[in-house]
């Protein structure tokens, strides 16, 4: 293990990382008499995560397991009214404390249910999932897809605490790490030059300074949420990459004929194209450029697009939550390390975009 991480201060409520969350969460739980706690995990998390979180808890409140089935296509309404009705059944009530325990979905989605369930009760999140350490576990963002339209429907609402504890990485599959590991180059693309330079040589990256690395990502997006919290500036910078790749990642969980994109997958297409469209706005350098896609697409395998998936995806474009009066806005890289919001983009460009990103 390498050094001791600080713990970060977000916005109203710290960031635990490693054997630092547990006694922080024990000593807030004597502290707080609650009435029941309720721990939400889904099918993998029940049975690879649990059995590490359960043993550290140090409570006498009573410990309910609320499990519902992992998956991206689970993080709706329907899943939050099973919670809903299983946590009434329990008697929960306005004293209950959630602990979310898994990925962005069950973070997300617990967040929401805890925000809601009574007008809100106290919820702690222990993200198990390297996307989830680095991105749903900042912020405050709590919600659930419409259909296929990701997180449609939320809330901004913090949890008291957040652990980040790097062991629960040792039982995901590759292309789970390799799916967060986009969400960070997203965090050096657009804030910090060097730390995207960490990653340009992947093979050499010593996975023993993995935690430092994970440590700076969840620095940079705390920084960035605490000066913009509900999105009206600096914040959109975070789209980056994803006004197409959530599009293409909707459009890839709706179509039969496509296989399921994970979301750092379908963020890496988002970013090789939204890269090109400030190539051509004349934002980034060629070579900036260049060495952007080149990087990316040494970690993802490429993503086959026919002539009639264009249309589909530009058309769910027009519900991303960015859009302001219906026009669709992009937040572009200006040089790397730097972003620039608010980007009107043409759909001649998008098109041109995809045909260079399958040259």
């Amino acid at each position: 293990m390498s050094q001791e991480l600080k713990t970060i201060q977000a916005s109203n409520h710290p960031i635990y990382f490693n054997e630092n969350g547990y006694p922080a969460l024990n000593l807030h739980l004597s502290q707080n008499k609650y009435s029941t706690i309720f721990i939400i995990v889904d099918t993998n998390t029940n049975e690879f995560c649990l059995p590490k979180l359960l043993p550290l808890i140090e409570t006498d409140s009573v410990i309910e397991i609320i499990e519902f089935e992992a998956g991206e296509i689970n993080k709706n309404i329907d899943t939050c009214i099973q919670i809903w009705n299983v946590l009434t059944e329990l008697g929960a009530d306005r004293k209950s404390l959630i602990i979310n325990l898994g990925g962005g979905v069950v973070t997300d989605l617990g967040g929401f249910v805890a925000s809601t369930f009574k007008r809100g009760i106290d919820f702690i999140n222990i993200p198990t999932t390297l996307l989830s350490m680095v991105d749903a576990s900042v912020g405050g963002k709590n919600g659930v897809d419409l259909g296929n339209l990701k997180n449609q429907i939320g809330v901004f609402n913090l949890p008291l605490m957040v652990i980040v504890d790097t062991e629960y990485l040792e039982t995901m599959p590759q292309n789970e790490m390799r799916s967060g590991l986009a969400e960070m180059l997203k965090h050096g693309l657009i804030y910090d030059q060097k730390y995207w330079e960490q990653f340009l040589n992947l093979k050499e990256i010593d996975y023993a300074d993995f935690d430092q690395l994970i440590y700076r990502s969840v620095e940079i997006k705390n920084e960035i949420v605490t000066i913009d919290p509900k999105e009206k500036g600096l914040r959109k910078a975070l789209n980056f990459g994803h006004t197409l790749g959530h599009a293409i990642e909707s459009y890839f969980l709706e179509s039969d004929a496509k296989e399921t994109l994970l979301h750092g997958e379908a963020i890496a297409v988002g970013m090789i194209l939204e890269s090109y469209i400030s190539l051509k706005k004349q934002l980034i350098s060629p070579s900036e450029y260049h060495q952007i896609k080149a990087t990316l697409k040494s970690i993802y395998e490429d993503i086959i697009f026919n002539e009639t998936d264009m249309n589909p995806i530009i058309d769910l474009l027009v519900h991303d939550k960015k859009n302001e009066y219906g026009a669709i806005q992009f937040a572009l890289i200006e040089t790397i390390g730097k972003i620039k919001i608010n980007q009107l983009v043409e759909n001649e460009l998008i098109l041109e975009a995809f045909e260079d990103y399958k040259s």
